[in-house]
């Protein structure tokens, strides 16, 4: 039951997932989850450190969505400034969304990473799907009011990880 949270991968940040391994693994398409998972979720353009990182993403060659829980009007700025497709109101962890992103771009589930801070959204959602999962650490502590609930809903899932000895909060791995 537990293991249905458990990411394939977990890093510090965006920034020290080794996307060259993505690739060679064959993932062709990185859904990012947008609020402390790129930004904070108080900030309303990407920095210029972003739009870097996100255009070295896009010179290997993968096809970069941003895939968020918020409104089509929160992601536009960051679809406009960093040149990506974007899919708004996606209510991971439905299977909706990521489902018709698979559809759309015709993907297989082996072809597609989501990276994202949230157990219980993010990592669930892809897991039931059976894309390749990537946990990083939420970038802040302030958060929206649904997040954290979604966090009082983590701290018990991390309590069981540890206790099972599957998962520990700042013990990276790559799968």
């Amino acid at each position: 039951m537990i293991e249905k949270y458990k990411p394939d991968m977990y890093m510090k940040n965006i920034y020290e997932i080794d996307y060259k391994k993505l690739k060679n693994m064959g993932i062709k398409c990185i859904l990012f989850d947008l609020d402390n998972t790129l930004v904070p979720f108080n900030v309303k353009f990407p920095s210029r450190k972003i739009k870097d990182i996100i255009e070295r993403i896009k010179d290997k060659g993968f096809k970069v969505i941003i895939f968020s829980n918020s409104s089509k009007s929160r992601l536009k700025p960051f679809k406009d400034k960093l040149e990506v497709d974007c899919a708004y109101s996606c209510r991971k962890p439905s299977t909706y969304k990521f489902k018709k992103i698979l559809n759309l771009y015709k993907y297989n589930e082996s072809q597609v990473a989501i990276i994202g801070d949230q157990l219980v959204a993010d990592i669930l959602g892809g897991n039931k799907c059976g894309i390749y999962t990537i946990l990083v650490d939420p970038i802040q502590k302030k958060e929206f009011i649904f997040t954290k609930f979604n966090r009082m809903i983590e701290k018990v899932i991390y309590k069981k990880f540890k206790n099972k000895n599957i998962l520990k909060k700042g013990n990276y791995y790559e799968s």
